[in-house]
């Protein structure tokens, strides 16, 4: 009874461990790639002015280059976790042909500027007032990200926060396809 007792506590005590274990390494958010009616095709178009007043950005005129098209909103807290990710892989591409611009989802301009000056963006964004860019590209919810190839054409769609790897993993497939 005793050596029974022990073996029943064993096993529980390694699957509270391993159970700790799972909890304290995994990533809280993580995105997850996703199947799209968009993957292969040319991707809509997007154009408009920076919400910080910046410049402005046209997905036609960035033909030749891969471009991670990243839907997000100040609300959402995927989009917090994302944020620093992003900029990131903005500053580490930016002489590899790489353009990073986000598209605000859902938002008002005024979170959307505070939003971009607390996690310091290093990438743009274009305000979507009417949600056409989002329509457009089938975006329910942020963040969503989109990376298109050189040649126009969508090449990955990854639906939640994006790690650094998973971004330079898209866009690495996607340059060599």
């Amino acid at each position: 009874m005793k050596r029974r007792a022990l073996v029943i506590g064993l096993v529980l005590l390694a699957a509270v461990v391993a159970l700790s274990v799972l909890l304290l390494t995994r990533q809280p958010y993580s995105a997850t790639s996703i199947p799209s009616p968009l993957l292969g095709r040319v991707a809509p178009e997007v154009s408009g002015v920076s919400i910080d007043g910046g410049g402005s950005f046209s997905l036609r005129a960035e033909r030749g280059r891969v471009v991670v098209l990243d839907f997000w909103a100040s609300w959402c807290q995927p989009c917090q976790a994302e944020a620093p990710n992003l900029s990131t892989v903005a500053w580490q591409t930016r002489h590899q042909g790489v353009v990073v611009e986000g598209v605000v989802f859902n938002d008002s301009l005024a979170a959307a500027r505070s939003f971009d000056a607390h996690y310091g963006s290093l990438y743009r964004s274009l305000a979507d007032p009417a949600g056409s860019f989002a329509n457009a590209y089938g975006v329910t919810s942020p963040p969503t990200t989109f990376v298109i190839a050189p040649s126009g054409r969508v090449g990955a769609v990854l639906l939640g926060p994006a790690s650094v790897a998973q971004l330079n993993a898209a866009i690495n497939r996607v340059r060599s396809a």
